[in-house]
């Protein structure tokens, strides 16, 4: 069951669920707007030809207002939102409608797990054939919660809890 508009209100009212900073026009009648922040990071190709499971990705790091996105390019970027989400829910991440126009595709991985604490990583693709401008405060994408059918006893704990800046791909430390 998708947790309404209302109903999220209560949850962020009583710290059950968490997201900060939050003004009260990003909560919509079913999900809540997140915004997108200044942090940016871009795959380091001059240091790496190809990009492999097994090795660590080599970034770029870009702090800026504004980010300009080329057509058919690839940008990791985070909301300015910290999130945790409560053992008894789930949430997933969709790009608005109105920047989804603009042929920006939103994508952060699939769903974000109970007991998730921590900034929301965002993989960015401008499926235009012209640049995009990304600028830092703009409401980029929305949050979906949805109740499971019971509370676990213990929620994510992996490789990306409580990341608080762009984070890459580590995919390279998982387990064989």
């Amino acid at each position: 069951m998708i947790i309404c508009g209302e109903s999220l209100k209560e949850k962020i009212n009583s710290k059950e669920i968490v997201i900060s900073p939050l003004d009260e026009f990003m909560v919509q009648p079913a999900s809540i707007d997140l915004r997108l922040s200044n942090e940016f990071l871009l795959v380091d190709d001059n240091s790496v030809s190809l990009i492999d499971f097994e090795k660590e990705i080599k970034y770029k790091k870009i702090i800026a207002k504004e980010f300009v996105l080329p057509p058919k390019s690839f940008v990791l970027a985070k909301t300015q939102e910290h999130v945790e989400i409560p053992l008894n829910l789930t949430a997933f991440v969709e790009g608005r409608s109105s920047v989804g126009r603009m042929g920006l595709f939103i994508q952060n991985a699939g769903w974000i797990d109970s007991g998730f604490k921590g900034t929301i990583t965002l993989e960015l693709f401008n499926a235009n054939s012209l640049p995009i401008k990304l600028i830092a405060g703009k409401r980029i994408c929305q949050i979906v919660f949805m109740k499971l059918d019971k509370t676990l006893s213990k929620g994510y704990c992996g490789k990306y809890q409580n990341q608080k800046e762009v984070t890459g791909s580590r995919i390279h430390s998982e387990e064989k």
